[in-house]
């Protein structure tokens, strides 16, 4: 059974943070729609839906990647680089500790979870305005008992390393080039698939099992995949887009026949 832990849309979602967009007008009825219908592809796709207690006084507190990265043995809950976004992590936490034992990172260290692109064992991470190297080397130290390793990524015009390249399968990313230096990727043999230029924000999609789940406005690149063999199952988020979401930042997955013994040891939630 696989997991899909979601945050209802906040009240407060206007007042979100943004980094690369302009604010424009966000009609929170469409918005808490196009959730709720993420939410049932999500399950249409094997996933049971867990949900953390909606915070409306937390206008990002939908997007809950960015405060938790999930691995097999363990979940690292995140600082994140907007201070506004940290009140977000003890809920989410307290969900996650139902499946996995925990660790924290701490000041000055920032990572947000948008920021880490899991390919096998390794893990890269983007520095970015929300991340820093100080929250990398912490994530590095905490994840290498388990067997990863983590190897930093430098981007450009976009917010997070997985608005710019995310996972279509174990040896094969899809990426906007524009964003990311692409040769991170060939020193390992991975295969890199390129958006549709027209599409600079097509790249972030959300691999469950043998599907591709995607941005309904992406019609080119959803072709492109398709093209390639992969099932593709698109989702309107056009107004969430607006403020700088995709499809990854909208739940945090689980493979619940990995949850640890009983008997881990939770790690505790970091500094603000």
């Amino acid at each position: 059974m696989r997991i899909a832990v979601t945050r209802p849309v906040p009240e407060s979602l206007a007042r979100c943070e943004l980094t690369h967009l302009s604010r424009v007008p966000i009609a929170l009825d469409v918005a808490a729609a196009q959730h709720r219908q993420y939410e049932e592809a999500l399950r249409a796709l094997g996933c049971t839906v867990r949900h953390v207690p909606a915070a409306h006084e937390l206008p990002d507190s939908v997007f809950v990647e960015d405060v938790a990265i999930v691995l097999d043995e363990v979940a690292i809950i995140t600082r994140p680089g907007a201070e506004s976004r940290r009140p977000e992590r003890e809920a989410v936490a307290a969900v996650l500790l139902e499946y996995r034992p925990l660790q924290s990172i701490g000041a000055p260290g920032t990572l947000d979870g948008g920021d880490v692109l899991r390919l096998a064992r390794t893990l890269y991470v983007g520095l970015s305005t929300r991340t820093n190297e100080d929250g990398a080397r912490q994530f590095a130290r905490l994840v290498e008992p388990f067997g990863y390793s983590v190897e930093c990524v430098q981007m450009d015009g976009c917010l997070h390393l997985k608005s710019a390249v995310t996972a279509i399968d174990s040896d094969r990313v899809l990426c906007n080039p524009e964003w990311i230096d692409t040769r991170v990727f060939g020193r390992v043999n991975v295969d890199v698939i390129d958006v549709d230029p027209a599409e600079p924000h097509a790249a972030n999609v959300l691999r469950l099992g043998h599907t591709i789940v995607c941005a309904a406005s992406h019609e080119r690149t959803a072709a492109d995949l398709r093209a390639r063999g992969y099932s593709v199952c698109p989702v309107d988020v056009s107004e969430l887009a607006k403020a700088e979401a995709g499809v990854t930042c909208c739940s945090l997955i689980i493979d619940s026949f990995q949850i640890p013994a009983p008997s881990s040891q939770p790690g505790k939630v970091g500094e603000s």
